[in-house]
């Protein structure tokens, strides 16, 4: 193959944003094959909207912005750093460094779509070359219809779609920089301002480690340990049987198409006997497929219900004070009380328990979905508005694929089920860490127990607020 040469000299700028990765990065390797100088540039937003990032999101981007400009230095560039406007910052860039196009990979939020579509339009009519990528999903969230070309609203048909469509296909490898020397007089990293102003990150830092490399290293210790009995682990909290990627997959760190090639080679290379059976996986990451196209089908989700019907829910009166008991896991239900330690502690809640907190929080607590989905939004470093808003409106269950929409998932019987030997609540709950294990998933049968381990009592009684919410449930069907 020959290689292009080129004949002038042209510059390209490359506005990175949640996708702060060198490898399978498409605005990234469109723009150094296309440009003789390329300058990858992050704009700090002063406002993003309602949903700005939460302080654990703005923690990780810190840190995965290092990372990023780390990795661009090693290949011969660096990250410049602005804020502002993103129209009026990438209008000062081009000037100064007299760039003739700019690329940048999608984003699918409402805001983001709106704020995209405008700037495209302005700095074309200014003559600069503008091109857009998709570097987040499998699919756009328009590729994927019915057979009257509407979009999707229940998972199982949505995948069923979409799954015979999905082929391995090698990613992009991380290209040859020509020129990126950044501009001067770019923002310091610290001067973002996106880290706490009181230390609060050190069970995040023990955690976690933001950034590509970080991404592709838990991409490997899954496929080495946990990909072979994910079906089952994943339900386990007490185990690290999922692939805790999630994180990395929101900021960009490590694209879909990246996991579903090395997840088909990991199964390839294996004996057929040892062979993971990779679906279940595949299948979760189609659940963060389906919210992206929910969430650009139906951008009014995020503050509404999904499920008109459900306008007339009768929530209980707000409480701030039941509600600051369930944030700081101190309800008296130990499984609901451990996922949000763990929450707060590490930025991230397992899945199974994240369905169980929220279920107690909506319909045992009867408070809008509204206030959970605001708590996680602060607090996870996987925050992502499509994921939560599926996942918090499918739980209070006004959302799409919501049936049976009145399941209240019974923290007890869960905790028995999948914690049937007490290690997840004993590690996070360390006042009922010598509790007898007849008595750790229900300590309040022991007043002694209370009593001694300074273990709050139930906030409410499990069956007694099941049955007020079937009650207010069935309201909507009459």
């Amino acid at each position: 193959m020959v290689a292009t040469v080129r004949t002038s000299v042209s510059t390209a700028l490359v506005w990175f944003r949640r996708d702060l990765r060198l490898a399978d990065n498409p605005a990234w390797s469109a723009a150094c094959a296309e440009h003789t100088r390329v300058l990858p540039v992050y704009i700090h937003g002063e406002d993003d909207g309602p949903w700005s990032p939460g302080a654990a999101s703005r923690w990780w981007l810190h840190h995965s912005l290092h990372a990023l400009d780390r990795d661009l230095r090693d290949a011969g560039g660096a990250l410049h750093l602005s804020r502002g406007e993103p129209l009026h910052a990438l209008r000062q860039l081009i000037a100064r460094s007299g760039a003739s196009a700019v690329y940048w990979n999608r984003l699918y939020e409402p805001a983001a779509i709106e704020r995209d579509v405008q700037i495209k339009s302005a700095l074309r009519e200014e003559g600069v070359g503008v091109h857009s990528q998709n570097a987040a999903l499998w699919f756009e969230p328009w590729q994927i219809a019915t057979q009257k070309g509407q979009p999707y609203k229940v998972f199982t048909p949505y995948w069923r779609n979409l799954r015979p469509r999905l082929q391995p296909s090698k990613p992009l490898l991380a290209p040859h920089v020509p020129d990126g020397h950044a501009l001067p007089n770019g923002l310091s990293l610290a001067a973002l301002g996106l880290l706490p102003r009181v230390d609060w990150a050190g069970g995040l830092r023990e955690n976690w480690r933001p950034g590509e490399a970080g991404a592709r290293e838990l991409l490997e210790v899954f496929l080495d340990d946990a990909i072979g009995a994910y079906a089952h682990a994943r339900d386990l909290p007490a185990r690290h049987g999922t692939s805790r990627l999630s994180p990395h997959l929101h900021f960009g760190e490590i694209s879909p198409r990246q996991i579903h090639y090395a997840l088909e080679r990991h199964a390839c290379a294996a004996d057929v006997k040892h062979r993971p059976d990779i679906e279940p996986y595949l299948r979760q990451l189609g659940w963060r497929e389906f919210a992206h196209h929910l969430l650009y089908h139906f951008p009014l989700t995020p503050a509404a219900n999904f499920n008109p019907r459900f306008n007339n829910f009768s929530w209980a009166p707000d409480d701030p004070s039941m509600i600051r008991r369930w944030q700081e896991g101190r309800t008296g239900i130990p499984l609901v009380d451990a996922g949000m330690r763990e929450l707060w502690h590490t930025g991230w809640i397992h899945n199974r328990v994240r369905m169980i907190v929220g279920s107690f929080l909506t319909k045992n607590l009867r408070q809008h979905w509204q206030q959970g989905a605001r708590w996680f939004w602060d607090t996870l470093v996987d925050a992502d508005l499509a994921s939560n808003t599926l996942g918090w409106q499918w739980i209070a269950g006004c959302g799409a694929d919501a049936a049976p929409y009145f399941r209240v998932f019974n923290p007890v019987t869960q905790a028995k089920k999948f914690d049937p030997d007490g290690m997840y609540l004993r590690h996070w709950l360390p006042e009922l860490a010598d509790a007898p294990l007849a008595l750790l998933h229900e300590p309040w049968k022991s007043e002694a127990l209370l009593t001694r381990s300074g273990y709050p009592p139930p906030l409410v009684v499990l069956g007694k607020s099941r049955l007020q919410a079937l009650d207010a449930y069935g309201a909507l069907a009459r």
